[in-house]
C-alpha cells in the first residue's frame, strides 16, 4: 500500500475514536443532569439525523473538491460540537453538531479509497479501514469509559501549571479536552492526505437538482443486483451495531453489575475481535467472493441471543470477542463490494452518500425502537432476544433475495445462449 493510504487510515482512526469517546462522555453528562435513561439512545439518533437529512448534498459536496479539504472542514465542525458540550450546551444538541461534521466527512473518507487505489486492492483497503474504524468505535467507547472514571480524571486534575489557570476543574471537562485533542490530531493528518488528481464536479447550488440527482443514485444502487445485496447488508449491520452499543452497556449493568465506565471498557473485546476478523477477511476473501459471507450475519444474530445466559465477566469477554470476529469478517467484503458497485454506477462521493443515507436511516429506526422499548420498561433480556432474532431473520431474507437474483441471472444467460444457438442455425 502507498504511504498516502496509511495517512488516510490515521486520520479516520482518530476522528472515529473521538466521535465514540464523546458518546460515552455525553451519556455521562446526561446522567449527571438526571435525564431519563431512555434519552441515551437518542444521542445516536441526533448524531445520525444529519446523515439522512443532508444525504442529497454531502455526496455532491465531497465530489466538488479534493477529499482532504472536505475531511479537514468536517473535522473542524466536529471540534466545534465538542466545544459546545464543554460550554454546557445540551449534550443531545452538541452531539448533533458533531453528527453534522461526520455526515460531511464520511463520503470523503470512503470515496477517496476508490479514487486513490485500484479496485483489486479495495477489499484489502476496506479490511484495514473498516477494521480500524470499527476498532476505533469500540476503543473510543473504552477510552470514553476510562476518561469518566473519577480516579483517572482526578489524576489529570491533580496536575497544576504554574501561573496558568486552565479553567478545567471537573472530570467531564478533562474528558472533553482529550476528545478535542483526538479531533485536532485527525485534522492534522487530514492536511497530509494525498490529492488523487481526480477531476472534481462543480457543486450545484440548486437544492432541487441535488435532491433529484440523489434520488436517481439511490434507485440506481437499489436496482443493481449486487448493489442492493451489499447495501441491504451494510444498512442492517450499522443499524444493529449502533443499537448493540447501548444494549451491551445496559446488559453489563444488569447482568454483570458493572457501572458505565467498566461496561464501556468491556466493549474493547469486540474491538479486538473486529480487528482480527477484518484482517482475516482482507487476506482470504476476494471482491468476487464477497457475497459468500452473508451466512455469517445469520450466525451473528443467533450468537447475540447467548448474552441472555451469561452472568460472568470472563464469559462476557469471550462472547463479545466472537461477535467482534464475525462482525469484522462479515462487513469488510460487503462494504468493499458496495463501494466498487457504487463507484462504477455513480461516482465515489455520491455512492457513499447513498450508503450513509440508508445506514443512518437504519440507525435512526433501530435506536428509535430501542428508545421505545426502554421507555416501555421492557426487560433487557427481551430486548436482546428480539434484537438477535431480528438480525438473523433479516439476514436470511437478504440471503434468499441474493439466491433469487442469481437464479434470474442464470436464466437470462441460458436464454441468451439459446437465442444465439437459434440464430446460428
Amino acid at each position: 500500500m502507498p504511504l498516502g493510504f496509511y495517512i488516510i487510515m490515521a486520520a479516520q482512526f482518530f476522528s472515529a475514536l473521538a466521535d465514540n469517546a464523546l458518546l460515552i462522555v455525553a451519556i455521562a453528562a446526561l446522567r449527571e443532569m438526571l435525564a431519563p435513561s431512555a434519552y441515551e439512545p437518542l444521542l445516536k439518533s441526533f448524531f445520525a439525523v444529519s446523515y439522512v437529512v443532508l444525504a442529497a448534498f454531502v455526496g455532491a459536496f465531497a465530489d466538488s473538491m479534493p477529499k482532504w479539504k472536505v475531511m479537514f472542514i468536517s473535522n473542524t465542525i466536529k471540534i466545534f460540537g465538542c466545544a459546545l458540550m464543554f460550554f454546557a450546551v445540551d449534550p443531545l444538541l452538541a452531539y448533533a453538531v458533531v453528527g453534522l461534521g461526520a455526515a460531511a466527512y464520511s463520503p470523503a473518507k470512503y470515496g477517496i479509497l476508490t479514487e486513490y487505489l485500484p479496485h483489486r486492492l479495495l477489499v484489502v483497503a476496506n479490511g484495514w479501514i473498516e477494521g480500524l474504524t470499527v476498532g476505533a468505535i469500540i476503543l473510543g467507547v473504552v477510552i470514553g469509559g476510562a476518561l469518566i472514571e473519577p480516579v483517572v480524571a482526578n489524576c489529570f486534575l491533580a496536575f497544576d501549571f504554574p501561573l496558568i489557570d486552565t479553567g478545567i476543574d471537573t472530570a467531564p471537562e478533562v474528558a472533553l479536552c482529550f476528545v478535542a485533542a483526538f479531533y485536532i490530531v485527525a485534522a492534522v493528518f487530514n492536511l497530509y492526505v494525498p490529492d488523487t488528481g481526480v477531476d472534481h464536479k462543480p457543486l450545484r447550488k440548486n437544492p432541487w437538482y441535488l435532491t433529484c440527482e440523489f434520488g436517481h443514485c439511490l434507485m440506481l444502487l437499489w436496482r443493481d443486483r449486487l448493489g442492493q445485496i451489499s447495501l441491504a447488508v451494510t444498512t442492517l449491520f450499522w443499524g444493529a451495531g449502533a443499537t448493540l452499543q447501548f444494549i451491551v452497556i445496559n446488559w453489563a449493568e444488569a447482568a454483570l453489575k458493572l457501572d458505565l465506565s467498566k461496561s464501556s471498557m468491556l466493549q474493547g473485546f469486540v474491538a479486538i475481535g473486529v480487528a482480527l476478523g477484518a484482517a482475516a477477511a482482507a487476506k482470504t476473501i476476494t471482491l468476487r467472493k464477497s457475497v459468500k459471507v452473508i451466512p455469517l450475519g445469520i450466525a451473528m444474530g443467533l450468537i447475540v441471543l447467548a448474552m441472555n445466559f451469561v452472568h460472568h465477566t470472563w464469559l462476557a469477554m469471550s462472547l463479545l470477542f466472537v461477535i467482534g470476529v464475525l462482525s469484522g469478517f462479515f462487513v469488510v467484503p460487503m462494504n468493499a463490494l458496495l463501494q466498487h458497485r457504487g463507484h462504477i454506477l455513480m461516482g465515489a462521493g455520491h455512492s457513499i452518500a447513498v450508503q450513509n443515507f440508508n445506514e443512518n436511516l437504519s440507525i435512526l429506526v433501530m435506536t428509535g425502537l430501542y428508545y421505545a422499548m426502554s421507555k416501555a420498561d421492557l426487560s433487557i433480556h427481551w430486548v436482546i432476544t428480539l434484537f438477535g432474532l431480528f438480525v438473523s431473520a433479516s439476514m436470511l431474507l437478504v440471503k434468499r433475495r441474493h439466491e433469487a437474483n442469481q437464479r434470474d441471472h442464470d436464466d437470462l444467460i441460458h436464454l441468451d445462449d439459446r437465442v444465439r444457438c437459434t440464430k446460428a442455425k
